[in-house]
């Protein structure tokens, strides 16, 4: 718990690094790659920024000192990632997303390492075998998929900011500017656009419920699930909808408390997203451009989904246990969420 808690702070203090708009380049990009250092000078911090989170950049010392009290084992995965997360930051504060390989690598950086992360945190606990820290490249679909939903969902708020994350391999071929998708005289190309881009995230669905159906520990089970059926579900809210380039697209609080209290084992889970991809399935237009792509990733996440063996019911677990698995979910969410600057509802829905 402690070591999770204090990954989540140190990344939030270099996140807030990335987004201070006010820090000159030639003074963030070092920052962002000394950062790691920092963890180990106890009097660092910085005073400056005019985040809405600069909090944890004013307390640095002690965030730091919190880390440096952790077994080395935690702190050593701890530094690692935020090593290479601050140079992946730094890479892409002056270039935009180019190619789909670009998008999968900006993801990685900013998500995909935070899910190779905490499985290195999981196993290095105990609570879960070696191989699900090993395992780097399902621990790394974990964050695309998450990351990819929220960037996807996201279109108009990104535009309306200033920042623009959809690759434009995928995008040129709509439009001449990825802004132009908002207009109604192109909104048949842009979702046309829009689909494409949910069946690239659908293809993380497999290696998601690989890593899900690896863990053991029914604490560590809840966090990792549940940002997973709420992407899939807010995927499925937002295919071939035209409202994603009008308005905020999102799924309903009573849908969201619902999806919390089930996902609490694997057969539920691909109970979950076998639903939520057969409702995508039923919207597929003929005449869309990728629906053969989207029909065979529907099939792989079919077969592997399939309604098995029966459900747990949720009133296994007691109210208490339920609500801490919900607190833990909501933090985990929150993080990803607020990485690519997503709005608050699933934190609000746990909440609530």
């Amino acid at each position: 718990r402690h070591a999770v808690c204090i990954f989540y702070l140190v990344l939030r203090a270099l996140d807030t690094i990335e987004d201070d708009m006010s820090i000159s380049l030639d003074v963030k990009v070092p920052m962002l790659h000394d950062f790691h250092s920092y963890l180990y000078q106890p009097e660092w911090k910085y005073m400056e920024s005019k985040e809405k989170d600069r909090q944890v950049l004013e307390d640095f010392p002690t965030i730091s000192m919190e880390f440096r009290n952790l077994s080395k084992v935690y702190q050593d995965v701890i530094s690692d990632i935020c090593h290479k997360m601050g140079v992946g930051m730094a890479e892409f504060l002056e270039k935009k997303v180019d190619s789909q390989r670009e998008w999968d690598k900006y993801c990685h950086y900013v998500a995909g390492l935070v899910g190779i992360g905490l499985s290195r945190l999981f196993s290095a606990s105990e609570l879960e075998d070696p191989i699900v820290g090993q395992d780097t490249e399902l621990a790394n679909s974990m964050g695309l998929f998450l990351q990819k939903t929220n960037i996807i969902r996201d279109y108009l708020e990104d535009q309306t900011e200033g920042r623009e994350f959809w690759p434009r391999e995928v995008w040129s071929r709509y439009a001449k500017k990825l802004s132009d998708l908002a207009k109604p005289e192109n909104i048949d190309m842009a979702v046309q656009c829009l689909n494409e881009l949910i069946t690239n995230a659908l293809h993380h669905v497999p290696d998601v419920l690989t890593y899900l159906s690896r863990l053991k520990n029914q604490s560590v089970f809840n966090f990792c699930a549940i940002p997973q059926v709420m992407a899939i579900a807010t995927l499925a809210a937002c295919y071939n909808n035209k409202q994603v380039f009008r308005g905020v697209v999102k799924i309903r609080k009573g849908q969201a408390v619902t999806l919390m209290m089930d996902a609490t084992n694997i057969q539920a889970v691909k109970a979950i997203m076998y639903q939520y991809v057969e409702e995508i399935y039923q919207k597929i237009p003929s005449t869309d451009p990728s629906s053969n792509k989207t029909q065979q990733v529907i099939a792989s996440i079919r077969a592997m989904s399939l309604p098995g063996s029966p459900m747990v019911s949720r009133h296994l677990y007691s109210p208490i246990y339920l609500s801490c698995a919900m607190l833990l979910a909501a933090l985990s969410w929150q993080y990803l969420s607020t990485l690519s600057k997503a709005t608050e509802e699933y934190v609000q829905a746990g909440e609530n």
